[in-house]
């Protein structure tokens, strides 16, 4: 046992044929090699390495990267798709355009349709009362609109305080017992347009972002519509658009209702039958009262129709103008939906627009002006 102690040390220590050919067997992608052995570690049990110089270290065979995701399978919001369209504030006529012009990559539901639309909506306010939406797209994820939605009546405090809310949705005609949630939604606030501006737009889209409801409902049928809590004390009934126009000729005033947006909804559908009533006071002995014709299920009519009240100018500069809009319901009372009153001694742009016409004979002059809650008081 004693001379076994020299003759083991001074045996050759053994190798394995495997750690002698051991090679790295995932080098991962190929690459030039400069010298083979490299790949062929050496293993020298007999040598050590010299003072002062490092020592060999192995290095760790490189892992394979991971491929790239698929596109479409990622979980950003592009994998909703883009939207491309274009806005416009036109400020002299007080309207807003807004066209789509196409989406891509959209991502259908489970059920793989891809019949889209574009829906519209002004935040806050009544959902239906603003709505509006493109045509129907079929089988395409990458569909084409190029049609243009215009909300009539936007003005310069709208611009400053609204939101546009835009959703491509599937058609719900494909699914009539239940709508299926929109494909994906953004929200552009409009305080960023520039005034007779046109301004392109291709954002991608997002998903449906939960809709705050208000603290108290209204008591009035269709006001629990809100969708966003409105900024202002008082609730938004709707604007109308009246022209005044002093008739030398025919010696008196001719008004006109245009058009109503954005009327608060009154029926259990959602919409409105709405009406205009015009009634001038103080007018004894004359032709005082009148009414525009009914237009079904709408909360943007448009009635275009034109009403004449005899009488001198300084005769006109002592009386008052109501105008109340009404929803018509058949074998009950209509229901108010809003007014606004038009007098010499009314204040900001309702006292201007009254003055103003009969100011100056044959000059016809149109202006929005925002409907009141409160009911008209026709008793002289």
């Amino acid at each position: 046992m004693a001379g076994a102690g020299p003759a083991g040390r001074g045996r050759p220590q053994r190798v394995s044929v495997q750690e002698h050919m051991a090679i790295d067997v995932n080098p991962g992608p190929i690459r030039p090699i400069r010298l083979i052995s490299h790949h062929f570690p050496r293993f020298s049990p007999f040598a050590e390495p010299a003072r002062g110089t490092p020592a060999p270290t192995s290095h760790p065979a490189p892992q394979p990267q991971p491929d790239p995701e698929p596109e479409g399978d990622s979980d950003d919001s592009t994998a909703l798709g883009t939207l491309e369209f274009t806005l416009l504030f036109d400020a002299d006529n007080s309207a807003l355009h807004c066209t789509a012009h196409c989406a891509k990559g959209l991502k259908p539901l489970a059920s793989g349709s891809v019949d889209t639309y574009v829906k519209a909506n002004l935040l806050p306010g009544p959902s239906k009362a603003s709505q509006l939406r493109t045509r129907t797209i079929r089988g395409t994820r990458a569909p084409v609109w190029e049609e243009t939605l215009t909300y009539h009546g936007f003005t310069c405090q709208d611009a400053r305080h609204k939101t546009l809310r835009l959703c491509v949705c599937e058609d719900p005609r494909l699914r009539p017992r239940r709508r299926p949630p929109p494909l994906g939604e953004l929200r552009v606030p409009l305080r960023k347009l520039v005034p007779n501006r046109a301004r392109s737009f291709d954002v991608c889209l997002e998903t449906r972002q939960p809709a705050k409801r208000p603290k108290s409902l209204d008591t009035a049928r269709g006001m629990s519509l809100y969708e966003e809590e409105a900024e202002a004390a008082r609730e938004e009934r709707g604007r109308v658009l009246l022209s005044l126009c002093y008739n030398s000729r025919r010696g008196g005033l001719l008004v006109g209702v245009l058009r109503c947006a954005h009327l608060a909804p009154m029926d259990a559908n959602g919409y409105s039958d709405p009406f205009v009533r015009l009634f001038l006071r103080p007018n004894p002995g004359k032709k005082s009262k009148y009414k525009t014709s009914v237009r079904r299920k709408t909360l943007n009519p448009e009635f275009n129709e034109e009403f004449f009240y005899a009488g001198a100018r300084e005769e006109l500069l002592q009386k008052t103008l109501l105008v109340s809009v009404w929803d018509y319901d058949l074998g009950t009372a209509d229901d108010f939906i809003g007014g606004v009153q038009l007098s010499s001694r009314a204040s900001g742009e309702r006292g201007w627009h009254w003055r103003e016409c009969l100011g100056r004979s044959d000059h016809r002059l149109e202006l929005w002006h925002p409907l009141d809650g409160a009911p008209p008081q026709l008793g002289d």
